[in-house]
């Protein structure tokens, strides 16, 4: 049984939609980021960089309960346990580690730049000129960097589907919200299409739909999302 701690974000996303697409047995525990409960003792025990999701596997290596933290972990561990969506290392090295360059990609690069991006035109007290163009303008560049790989090959690793693909569809998937022009990336959109029609990730995404913010976080919320709370050591 996997106990996935999460939220409905692109972050969460990314679990949710694997923990559908590998058909794992599964329970999903709300944590709600704007209420403080990443601080828990309790979270913090499987997650102590306090950030959503992570997962507890009670049928872990030798039958042991394991946790796992941070994104790109919890899906390379799922695919392993799965032996699904990540190509051997052994049989196909090249499929292996292609997967492994576009999920670093994606945590690297289109997770954190989109972030930045969102948070500075969205949600920031102050309208900063330069930081709104530097991530607008990352962002729209790393959209660049996925078309022209997404103009040879169906997928981001070649011609399977695979977790840098969830990974970078999580995130991706919401451009209308970046000041994004799909137009002007049509592999991407192309790509963006297929996935939005897998019936895993449309079950993936109504994960925890009910609790999903209708607009900038507020008060408390503010405090515990982006505050002088965020930033305590814990």
């Amino acid at each position: 049984m996997i106990r996935a701690y999460s939220w409905p974000t692109p972050n969460g996303h990314k679990v949710h939609i694997m923990l559908h697409e590998c058909g794992l047995e599964h329970e999903v525990i709300p944590v709600d980021i704007s209420d403080g409960d990443q601080f828990k003792p309790e979270f913090l025990a499987i997650s102590p960089n306090n950030r959503i999701p992570a997962i507890v596997d009670t049928d872990g290596p030798d039958g042991k309960e394991i946790s796992i933290f941070e994104t790109g972990a919890i899906l390379y561990y799922l695919a392993n346990k799965t032996g699904r969506f990540l190509p051997d290392a052994v049989s196909d090295p090249a499929g292996h580690f292609a997967t492994m360059e576009w999920l670093m990609w994606q945590m690297g690069g289109i997770g954190p730049m989109m972030g930045q991006s969102n948070h500075f035109r969205r949600y920031a007290p102050e309208k900063l000129e330069y930081a709104i163009n530097r991530y607008v303008n990352e962002t729209r560049r790393l959209f660049g960097v996925s078309d022209t790989r997404l103009g040879k090959t169906r997928y981001l690793a070649g011609d399977e589907y695979t977790i840098a693909d969830i990974a970078s569809y999580a995130w991706m998937r919401i451009w209308k919200s970046q000041e994004i022009d799909i137009e002007d990336y049509p592999n991407t959109k192309r790509w963006l299409e297929e996935l939005d029609a897998r019936p895993a990730v449309q079950s993936g995404l109504k994960v925890l739909a009910e609790h999903r913010s209708s607009g900038p976080p507020q008060g408390k919320a503010w405090e515990m999302m982006f505050g002088a709370e965020q930033f305590k050591r814990r």
